[in-house]
């Protein structure tokens, strides 16, 4: 594949290896030093931006006929309009909030257990999410993945917040510390004992590897997918 990375930051660069290794071509590395590319040279864009950049580099894809991988967060209230786009264009688009094999199969485990604990009412849900001091948004698109998954199966809670006792909204805990690749944590405690199911990842190699097998899978195909059609999971 000839591949646009959209986004040439430390992600960027760890996806361009790992591509490579996989006999890939990186035909375009854009970024804030690097801005101008003819997106029409790639066969699919991995798009690992800004949130400020996302949307447009997205609907440059679309409006160009180049399938798009997203992993880039903090830009959704878009999210909508884009898949609209793609539709509208027959474009293929994956976005996720998290494209670690890993975390991806951490999120059905998190869905089925809160599946099992709705009926429980002793047990409280907290989450703490730890990152990078580079992330930007907060709290991060993979821990906004696990609240909303929560929500959807367990009766008591109706939304998330950062740092919130609301009864019925999720508390999420959002730590930067330097040099963190990412941790989530999801607790259910009670006053005799305490759940706890927690990803951590070692390094960045995990997201990359998953963004660029999401867009081997991507290419020749149109949509708007996810990575459970990836892995054929769920």
């Amino acid at each position: 594949m000839k591949i646009a990375l959209l986004g040439y930051g430390k992600m960027g660069k760890t996806i361009e290896q790992i591509a490579l290794k996989r006999g890939h071509d990186i035909v375009i590395k854009a970024s804030i030093e690097n801005p101008e590319y003819n997106i029409k040279d790639a066969d699919i864009a991995i798009d690992f931006s800004m949130p400020s950049a996302a949307v447009g580099n997205i609907s440059n894809c679309f409006n160009n006929g180049v399938p798009v991988v997203s992993g880039t967060t903090g830009w959704l209230e878009d999210y909508d309009k884009m898949t609209a786009l793609c539709n509208a264009q027959k474009g293929g688009f994956i976005y996720a909030s998290n494209f670690s094999l890993g975390v991806n199969i951490f999120f059905e485990l998190n869905k089925n257990l809160a599946k099992m604990m709705s009926n429980l009412d002793q047990y409280n849900i907290s989450m703490e999410e730890i990152h990078h001091t580079q992330k930007l948004d907060e709290p991060s698109g993979t821990a906004i993945s696990l609240a909303n998954d929560i929500i959807s199966e367990h009766k008591t809670y109706k939304d998330w917040a950062l740092n919130t006792s609301e009864p019925t909204t999720i508390p999420i805990v959002a730590k930067r510390i330097p040099e963190v690749p990412g941790t989530h944590v999801v607790a259910y405690e009670s006053n005799v004992d305490t759940i706890t199911i927690e990803h951590k990842a070692h390094n960045r190699e995990g997201f990359a590897l998953g963004a660029v097998i999401a867009a081997e899978w991507l290419v020749g195909k149109t949509g708007v997918f996810s990575m459970k059609d990836v892995l054929n999971i769920g």
